[in-house]
């Protein structure tokens, strides 16, 4: 079997004297849900980066030795109910909780259907609900970058334009004003649509984070963003390249083993 290409290792740090890990020895958690479609695209992308993807269960009771997780896209149980209401009760998810909210302040990524469970999971606030225009949408979008110190965003700069791939139908970011205006306030709008607000989300929020910066979702999929050739180019001259979506995990691995800015 051909092994992957290590896309992210220019960005890597060796282990230090200390013993912290090298990004090989960085373990990162992708949940699978019935319904989950995104989480190999996750795995590969943590792999692409320079990291280890370990496979994690909906139905597992623990989450193990892993330094950070990703909650992919897809439809977690068929998104009955509400997108990611289910998931949010799944056994592996208040391992999930308690692990992002404890001192250690693991790193937890929410993409797309992922963003909408941390928002069941109330480890960030606001809510998402159908698209303005009440249809499916994929397109690629170019997003801003508003924070680049959370544990996901080391390696962007604060007002980077990229472009990510998009593709929802809960896509619609809600909040109350005063859960806005705090978001705004406290830096923890992470990521803005620029050009054209694909989902109605209020002041054009495409990602948020948590006070701490350890827990971060997006409706847009960086992982399908990470290879050159197969990824998203610059649209009308604005946002990146095909690779934009790899620095969310060089980000994290970076971070983990001690290297970020």
């Amino acid at each position: 079997m051909t092994e992957l290409p290590l896309i992210g290792e220019a960005v890597a740090v060796a282990a230090d004297a200390s013993g912290a890990r090298g990004l090989a020895g960085a373990r990162i958690g992708v949940v699978t849900f019935p319904g989950t479609l995104d989480d190999r695209d996750a795995a590969r992308a943590v792999r692409l980066a320079g990291g280890t993807a370990v496979e994690l269960w909906h139905g597992d009771s623990e989450l193990g030795d892993v330094d950070a997780v990703v909650i992919p896209g897809g439809f977690s149980y068929g998104d009955y109910l509400r997108a990611g209401a289910i998931a949010r009760f799944a056994p592996l998810m208040s391992k999930i909780i308690d692990a992002a909210n404890s001192d250690a302040k693991l790193p937890v990524l929410g993409i797309c259907n992922g963003f909408q469970i941390l928002t069941e999971s109330h480890l960030l606030p606001g809510s998402m609900i159908k698209n303005d225009h009440l249809k499916f949408l994929c397109r690629d979008q170019v997003l801003r970058v508003e924070n680049s110190n959370t544990a996901w965003t080391l390696n962007y700069e604060a007002g980077q334009e990229i472009t990510i791939p998009l593709k929802n139908q809960d896509g619609q970011y809600i909040a109350d004003e005063k859960t806005l205006d705090a978001l705004e306030a406290e830096g923890r709008v992470v990521f803005r649509y620029v050009g054209f607000n694909p989902n109605g989300s209020r002041r054009d929020i495409a990602g948020i984070s948590n006070a701490a910066g350890n827990v971060v979702g997006l409706m847009p999929h960086p992982e399908h963003a990470v290879e050159p050739g197969f990824g998203p180019e610059s649209l009308d001259g604005i946002g990146g390249s095909d690779t934009d979506g790899l620095g969310f995990f060089t980000s994290v691995l970076n971070k983990i083993v001690g290297g970020d800015k």
